[in-house]
């Protein structure tokens, strides 16, 4: 786990764009769901992105949205709602965030509205 904590936002945020983009999505999509979940303006995410902030503390400079929780489903054979590491949960939430973006899944539904 501590390889995933210790990984840079920067290094797999262009992933999350090819994943979406390979699917029709766009990067805005990617930005909208990231807003969505940490609570970031746009101008903190490219900080972060240019800044190469690590998840650690990409996370731990979130305001995490308080429906993150209505997020489930499955992230690597793991059920996200079943992790009890936080910062673990909270990297897995955004990749399944990203997951539905790519899957062509309607915003409003991704963003439990």
């Amino acid at each position: 786990m501590e390889r995933v904590y210790n990984m840079t936002f920067a290094s797999v945020y262009p992933l999350y764009i090819s994943k979406v983009e390979r699917n029709g999505r766009t990067k805005e999509d990617v930005d909208e769901v990231t807003r969505w979940l940490t609570g970031f303006s746009q101008s903190e995410i490219d900080a972060h992105v240019a800044s190469g902030t690590r998840f650690r503390d990409f996370f731990a400079d979130a305001s995490l949205n308080p429906n993150a929780s209505l997020i489930t489903g499955v992230v690597c054979g793991v059920k996200v709602q079943e992790i009890t590491d936080p910062l673990m949960q909270q990297i897995r939430y955004l990749d399944k965030l990203v997951d539905e973006v790519a899957k062509g899944k309607a915003m409003e539904k991704i963003l439990r509205a």
